[in-house]
């Protein structure tokens, strides 16, 4: 019998139709175009306005599952890779469950920052070779316009809302998931997070006077150890399975900083040709940019690339997916 592997069998993303660019956020908060793009390589974002962060994985998964013509009942399990739930409890996943139709799966949600999809394409993996579960959906998705603060430059003008949804499958002829390597460090924590609103500062008229359940970022420290782990565990993947630049077909990097991913993929041996790059248009969408890197880019890829997909967030967490993809799309 065949090794069972776990393959992305669709992928789908989703993003609002308003888009703020830097010019709109001139106007806002003090900083400019220039200054944006020449430290991010950021030109515009998307804003989701009226709806909660459940609304772009229902979006999504909408859209997943027309395009592989597969049934809601058919899914057995959805995991949401968020940081903007709609709700601290209960779970985003199952609020999408709920309203796209998957009565029969069983859903959570998955705090890992922006490396929140490939914990979650980690974890879907072992339930599929585990033989556990036969159709699993992983959605990568924030609302990070919710918890920014317009006032703060060094913030505001980085994230972006959107995300998207994979469907994976089990696959016997090698494809999909091959080697994964994740990582975390809580001592981390002080450098990016959200201070307020959890049971360490529950929320208070101090928490909101004092700006606690906005993102908190120290960008110098947060830039350091994002560069240097990000491109350590990609290297380390293909050293671990003998591989080199000529093997890899993509990297798919996480969309946080155009240097961090620069520095990712010169430390790989890679050119830009063999880089996913979406950031002008999105900005970073934390959880949501590795799914909306491969919508994007679905159309040029081909059954058996070599993918890598690597990703660093807050608190610390980050890993890296060594990938051989399943289908060539029509």
């Amino acid at each position: 019998m065949s090794k069972i592997t776990a393959a992305i069998t669709g992928i789908q993303g989703y993003v609002p139709d308003d888009v703020m660019t830097n010019h709109d956020l001139e106007k806002i908060v003090d900083t400019n175009d220039e200054w944006i793009r020449s430290r991010t390589g950021i030109e515009e974002r998307r804003i989701l306005k009226g709806e909660p962060c459940s609304y772009i994985g229902v979006k999504a998964v909408e859209g997943l599952l027309a395009k592989t013509g597969t049934d809601p009942l058919d899914i057995d399990l959805v995991i949401c890779g968020t940081v903007t739930p709609d709700y601290g409890f209960p779970s985003t996943a199952n609020l999408i469950c709920d309203k796209v139709g998957m009565k029969n799966a069983w859903g959570y949600d998955l705090i890992a920052a922006c490396s929140g999809f490939i914990y979650g394409l980690t974890t879907a993996a072992a339930f599929i070779e585990s033989g556990k579960h036969k159709k699993i959906i992983v959605i990568g998705i924030d609302k990070m316009s919710a918890i920014l603060n317009y006032e703060d430059r060094t913030t505001c003008v980085i994230f972006g809302d959107g995300g998207g949804a994979a469907l994976v499958e089990p696959n016997e002829e090698g494809l999909g998931v091959v080697d994964t390597i994740m990582r975390s460090d809580g001592a981390g924590v002080e450098y990016l997070y959200q201070p307020g609103g959890g049971s360490a500062n529950p929320a208070s008229h101090e928490t909101v006077d004092q700006r606690m359940h906005f993102v908190h970022q120290e960008g110098k420290q947060v830039f350091k150890f994002a560069v240097t782990n990000m491109a350590d565990v990609s290297a380390e993947i293909m050293e671990r399975n003998n591989l080199t630049s000529d093997d890899i077909d993509w990297l798919v990097p996480h969309q946080a900083n155009l240097r961090i991913i620069d520095a990712t993929a010169n430390r790989m041996g890679l050119p830009k040709e063999k880089v996913m790059i979406n950031i002008q248009k999105y900005g970073n969408t934390t959880a949501g940019t590795l799914p909306l890197c491969l919508w994007d880019w679905e159309k040029q890829l081909k059954k058996g690339d070599n993918l890598i997909l690597s990703a660093f967030g807050g608190g610390f967490t980050w890993g890296a997916i060594y990938l051989k993809w399943a289908y060539d799309s029509k």
